[in-house]
Parts: structure tokens; sequence; C-alpha cells
């Protein structure tokens, strides 16, 4: 089983990276593989909603994007770690997460997904909604921990003193990797769920 951890802070090893490597510590222990893309400093557009990548297979703009894309389809479960801007996730990690989501087509239904995010002091549970969405409407369970997934800190390392926070951490990897493991063996026994033909209502005709 393996674990994707997308790094949207711009800061490559700050406190949002201290609370993603808190969770690979319990999923090492689980024996579940992790991998980690630092994307928060990457020169990230956003989408035109072009839709081209529904001809091509993949974004028109060649990015972070669709280089992440395919770790992305391979793995059982994804991260998404960010700062809070302004009571919402780094704009760059937004674009990210718009333009993945939206260009890519496979079947996204029982990846686990979990969001984790980092702040001085507040706007942490606004953001954390925010990420969230992206898994909700892709079919993805979330995985909970023991409160909402946050850990604060302002300047680099000052997350590793928030022991509550790195509680946190660690309580949503055990429940993520327990979610992982039941699902795999629910796929065995009973399939993944029938879904219906998508049936669109537009308000505006």
């Amino acid at each position: 089983m393996k674990v994707l951890f997308i790094n949207g802070s711009p800061h490559e090893k700050g406190n949002t990276y201290i609370a993603l490597q808190e969770m690979d510590k319990i999923f090492a222990a689980e024996k579940i593989d992790t991998e980690i893309v630092h994307i928060g400093n990457k020169d990230i557009r956003g989408c035109i909603a072009c839709r081209l990548c529904a001809k091509n297979g993949k974004c028109v703009f060649d990015d972070a994007v669709n280089a992440v894309a395919p770790k992305f389809e391979a793995c059982d479960g994804l991260v998404v770690g960010s700062p809070v801007y302004y009571a919402s996730a780094n704009a760059t990690l937004v674009a990210f997460l718009t333009r993945l989501f939206y260009s890519t087509h496979f079947d996204k239904t029982m990846k686990v997904g979990a969001a984790v995010v980092a702040a001085r002091r507040g706007g942490l549970s606004s953001t954390f909604d925010e990420l969230n969405k992206f898994f909700t409407i892709s079919g993805m369970p979330v995985a909970s921990g023991q409160y909402w997934n946050s850990i604060h800190g302002r300047e680099a390392g000052e997350a590793e003193r928030d022991t509550e926070g790195l509680q946190g951490m660690r309580t949503l990897a055990r429940n993520m990797a327990f979610l992982m493991k039941s699902i795999a063996l629910g796929k065995d026994r009973y399939g993944i769920p029938e879904k219906e033909p998508f049936a669109p209502m537009n308000f505006i005709r």
C-alpha cells in the first residue's frame, strides 16, 4: 500500500512538513510506503476551463500536475498538507489540486483522503473544510483523527512543540492506515460500490 503526501507549503521543511513527517512515522510502522511531493513553491497556474484534458488525457499545462497524476492514480491514500493564508489554503496548492482532480479521469473511488493544516493561530477549520471538499466530490473516504487535523506554529520548527497537534497526526495516520487496509479487504470480498450513470442537472438551460 502507498500514501502520497502533497506538501503545499512554500517552505519545504516548515511546520506543514513536521506534521506530515509525524504521520510518516506511523505509516512506516504499519509497513505502508510513502512519497512526499513538495509543490508549495512551484510555479503552478490555475485552471482555465479549456476542457482539453478530456481530449488529451492530461492537463494542457505540462507542469507538476501532470507529473504527479500517475502517482495519484497509483496511491491508496492521499494526504494534503497546507499552511493557512487568510483562513484558506495556499493559493498555489488550490490551483494544483483543482487541476489535478479535474484533469485526471481515473476512478478515485475509495482512495482515502486526509487534509492537514498548519497555522500560527486561526483559520484552521475553514482551510481544513476547503481541502476535504476535493475528496468528497471524488468518492474518496475521508480519514479523521481525534480533532480537526491541525497543528500550530509560525516559525519553522515551532510545530514540534505542539504536542497535542503531533498526537493528532499520529492518530490520523493510524486511522488512515486502518481505513485503507479495511477498504482493501472489502474490495477483495465485495468489490467497489455500484455506480449509477451520471445524471447532470443544470439549473439554467
